[in-house]
Formats: structure tokens, sequence, C-alpha cells
């Protein structure tokens, strides 16, 4: 199993659900819930466990969201 606890070392590459929430302009319990439902990996601080998000994954969750949305098909 691989573990989601980065090393202390590498933490300069993640952002606290605070920062991840306003850098992606979300609040932070939107966060918790993308988390639950598998649209984005929460990582846990190795001391505190608190959720850790990279910043790589951050853009793409982000590019991934500007995209335009594909229209629905509606019932007539």
């Amino acid at each position: 199993m691989v573990s989601r606890r980065p090393a202390v070392e590498n933490l300069q590459n993640f952002l606290r659900i605070s920062e991840a929430a306003e850098y992606l302009g979300v609040s932070p319990n939107t966060l918790r819930n993308w988390e639950n439902a598998k649209k984005i990996a929460a990582h846990r601080h190795p001391v505190n466990d608190y959720r850790l998000f990279k910043q790589e994954e951050l853009d793409a969750l982000l590019s991934q969201l500007q995209e335009p949305r594909k229209p629905s098909k509606k019932a007539k």
C-alpha cells in the first residue's frame, strides 16, 4: 500500500486545505467533499495529520474545472 504521508522535507510542494481552497476559489468544505468523492487526493501531514494538497494536482484539477462542459441532452 502506498503511503499518503509525505516526508517532512518534501512539504514545500504541498498546500494546507485553506491555502488550496483559496488557490482554487472554493471553500475548504468543498475540497473535503471532493476528497470524499475521489475527485482529488488529500495527503496527510506526517506529524499533525492535517490534509495537504499537491500543487501539481491542484493545477490539474483547476484546468479540468475550467474546461467547458458538454451540453447535456434533455428529454423533449
